[in-house]
């Protein structure tokens, strides 16, 4: 993915993981918009998601990071919107996966789960793994259809 703008949000359940790769992210030369949460006190996921989801489902943001303490609310949260495809991954390969397969605009992790350093190499991944078209295109463009 080209190196614009992303956001990074989370509740108090990945307040910790989002500081870590917020201070990573920074240093490699991305320009980080933080939606919060901005310490560990408890909050509500949604609220902080719904301001992102809606960022990249108009598409003035094009890549997200986002957390809770499992990555499941945080990314049940987001996909309510058509243009969001946000992907849950606790490894690499499902971070390569999901961008190539899934054309994924969001990663879902999960910050009680999951190392720092683990998070770290899956959202370069995320960052770095283009989409692969193709015979994908088809099944993603089926995503946000409702039957």
């Amino acid at each position: 993915m080209e190196r614009t703008a992303l956001a990074l949000a989370s509740d108090h359940g990945g307040f910790e993981m989002k500081t870590y790769l917020k201070s990573r992210l920074e240093n490699e030369g991305y320009e980080v918009i933080d939606f919060g949460t901005d310490s560990e006190a408890s909050v509500d996921y949604p609220d902080i998601i719904h301001p992102v989801a809606t960022k990249i489902n108009d598409g003035s943001i094009k890549t997200a990071i986002i957390m809770c303490g499992s990555g499941n609310g945080a990314q049940m949260t987001a996909n309510k919107y058509p243009n969001v495809r946000a992907g849950l991954c606790w490894n690499e390969e499902q971070a390569t996966l999901t961008r190539q397969h899934n054309n994924a605009n969001i990663l879902s992790l999960p910050g009680r789960f999951i190392p720092f350093e683990q998070a770290w190499k899956m959202v370069q991944i995320f960052l770095n793994t283009a989409y692969e078209g193709g015979r994908h295109e088809q099944r993603v463009q089926k995503i946000s259809q409702m039957i």
